[in-house]
């Protein structure tokens, strides 16, 4: 492990309870390669440690995760570092086949913002703990990218039409919505995230889900934006092609489906057009067949000229507006 990384990834055992902090504040806990490979090299090591539980969480109040370090893959495309890019997203993507399969109870602490590489650290895990501050999403295809990290084993999996929502759009989910969702499974309060990690450790033979309902305050999940437009969602999203998704949400004409058009109608449509066929598949596959799929899609993606714009865009000029290579959906080419 790198001196960086280990500074990055802080990690030690607590009465029987693994605990993994991510440090990197200033980043918004963006991960980078050594991030990724030492969170996997602990993982590895505590699976011949007994423990009860192994809870994820942040040093910062502000993040859990904002996502891979996109900003350095786009430079290797620049570079020509194809193995670089490679490295970096076999090994997220083996990471969290591992959260999936690990033996004990992995438990995020979702504080903050929890997009993409996030919710690739999290959402796999048999427990996500939200509290009033916590902003999930996908952001991907605004960027000229696709929801990866097992998106398309786990979008497809939420209720109705709304993976594919949320994929297509981004939009960001509020802790109330989380809940809603499935992407979160329990609520506490900010003030009482520092609780969780005792609490486990103090009743190591009960269940996780019980002990994280003794701290859980009163749900906000009653308070869903997204509850209240589910029928729309699954009507629009749900339709077979995006040029439908399209149509119906004009049909629609509400500030929501509005909101959702505009969504769309920022993203890269190269990005649309992947990620719909991505998440369209993957209900039908499993998350190591899904991670396979994305990781060869990768290859192809962040070489594309959509990308490269996109990462520019929002991540180094900040300038928030992509010029995408196609300006709408009504071209179907698509690079190769």
């Amino acid at each position: 492990m790198t001196d960086t990384a280990a500074v990055e990834i802080l990690a030690d055992v607590h009465r029987g309870v693994g605990r993994i902090l991510l440090n990197r504040p200033k980043a918004l806990n963006a991960l980078t390669t050594g991030m990724v490979a030492a969170i996997d090299r602990v993982l590895a090591g505590w699976e011949r440690t007994p423990l009860s539980a192994v809870v994820l969480a942040s040093t910062s109040t502000k993040a859990f995760c904002a996502g891979g370090d996109i900003r350095t893959i786009r430079e290797h495309s620049l570079a020509g570092d194809a193995e670089a890019s490679e490295r970096f997203f076999a090994s997220e993507y083996r990471l969290n086949a591992r959260i999936a399969e690990y033996p004990v109870p992995v438990v995020s602490l979702i504080d903050g913002v929890c997009m993409g590489g996030g919710l690739g650290l999290s959402v796999h895990g048999s427990f996500r703990v939200v509290t009033e501050r916590a902003v999930l999403a996908m952001p991907e295809t605004g960027i000229g990218f696709f929801p990866d990290v097992g998106a398309s084993y786990f979008l497809p999996r939420l209720p109705g039409a709304v993976g594919m929502y949320l994929g297509l759009t981004g939009h960001r989910l509020d802790a109330a919505d989380a809940l809603y969702t499935g992407l979160a499974t329990h609520f506490v309060p900010a003030d009482g995230l520092d609780a969780v990690g005792d609490a486990l450790a103090d009743n190591p033979g009960a269940p996780v889900d019980v002990v994280l309902n003794r701290l859980a305050d009163r749900s906000p999940v009653a308070g869903s934006g997204l509850a209240g437009v589910r029928g729309d969602v699954d009507w629009a999203f749900g339709a077979p092609a995006l040029g439908e998704i399209e149509k119906r949400l004009r049909h629609l004409d509400t500030p929501w489906a509005a909101a959702a058009l505009a969504d769309l109608e920022s993203a890269s449509p190269q990005s649309l057009e992947i990620t719909h066929a991505l998440l369209a598949r993957g209900r039908q596959h499993t998350l190591r067949e899904c991670l396979a799929a994305e990781l060869a899609l990768t290859r192809t993606t962040i070489r594309t000229p959509d990308f490269l714009e996109g990462v520019r865009a929002a991540l180094v000029d900040k300038d928030r507006t992509p010029h995408w290579r196609r300006a709408s959906l009504d071209g179907r080419t698509l690079p190769s």
